[in-house]
């Protein structure tokens, strides 16, 4: 819970949709590839393992837990960085006798962090919380491009690409089936999502209606906090939650059992970190939302008049 409450923050810094498929970080880096790099992101650390340049990842985060194997033990607090630290983190060599990294990628910027390096002649990429599916396929682009590995990186972006849009297509129009959907990003206090957000886009893209888009404003950043009376008086279909939580629990909460997601079994919990990620698992998460979209539809007492 607390990685989700800190992601919370992060994404309300300014993590509102752009079109679902707008791309973005176009352009081509001629420098050499990096022969050491630094992830402060668990999300860029998926992606760099996953377009094949593992091997010049030297130090990750300590939220970086994905691949489960491969990853380097050097381990830097993305919430406290330290620039000592990180400009003595990479190993000496022959052909890098620097212990400066090469190429340091972040996702929000704590202590400042990006100034202190680029001050010091650190190459740093900010890569924010994704605001769309082209945002976050362009990000995964531009590490392809920022690492030498460009012919993997287009692969993988078109292929979750590919997955995502058969997803969409999967779902048939259904204007008289109306499922609302409660996403719960934290709890106590209750905190959603709207539609203005990259997950919520999703969400909106399979025809989910979203209980927190009533109840947020500008202020909120597309995260409110919601409380417990409005989400039980919005009686939603589908309820989704990280998995720090369980259906069980969310029955006990004080007038929950007769909202309509409880009482029918549609309250389902979801992988914290690939929920809250928006790399090279981004697909699993459009698999399973998908895939309760369409049994929500083909639930016969669900829709009976």
């Amino acid at each position: 819970m607390f990685k989700t409450l800190r992601f919370v923050l992060a994404l309300m810094l300014g993590a509102l949709a752009l079109p679902l498929f707008s791309d973005s970080f176009a352009g081509a880096s001629s420098a050499p590839s990096p022969q050491c790099v630094v992830s402060l992101s668990p999300t860029a650390t998926e992606t760099l393992f996953a377009i094949g340049a593992g091997s010049q990842v030297q130090a990750v985060d300590t939220d970086s837990d994905y691949p489960t194997t491969g990853l380097p033990t050097k381990r830097i607090n993305a919430l406290n960085p330290s620039v000592e630290a990180i400009l003595g983190i990479c190993k000496s060599t022959s052909s890098h006798p620097s212990t400066k990294p090469d190429l340091v990628v972040i996702s929000y910027d704590a202590n400042s962090i990006q100034q202190k390096l680029t001050g010091l002649g650190v190459k740093v990429v900010f890569q924010d919380a994704a605001t769309s599916v082209g945002n976050a396929l362009g990000q995964i682009r531009q590490l392809g491009r920022l690492t030498g590995h460009v012919a993997k990186a287009n692969a993988l972006a078109s292929s979750l690409r590919a997955t995502i849009t058969a997803d969409m297509k999967s779902i048939p129009p259904h204007p008289t089936k109306k499922i609302t959907v409660y996403y719960e990003v934290a709890t106590h206090p209750y905190y959603s999502l709207t539609s203005q957000t990259f997950v919520g886009s999703l969400m909106k893209s399979l025809g989910l209606i979203n209980i927190a888009d009533a109840d947020s404003t500008t202020a909120d950043a597309g995260y409110p906090q919601l409380s417990a009376e409005y989400i039980i008086s919005a009686n939603p279909k589908l309820i989704f939650l990280d998995d720090s939580q369980t259906p069980a629990n969310v029955a006990k909460r004080p007038g929950f059992s007769k909202v309509s997601a409880v009482e029918n079994n549609n309250v389902i919990a979801l992988n914290e970190d690939i929920a809250s990620r928006w790399g090279p698992r981004l697909g699993l998460l459009m698999n399973q939302l998908t895939a309760v979209v369409e049994s929500t539809l083909n639930e016969p007492k669900l829709w009976k008049k």
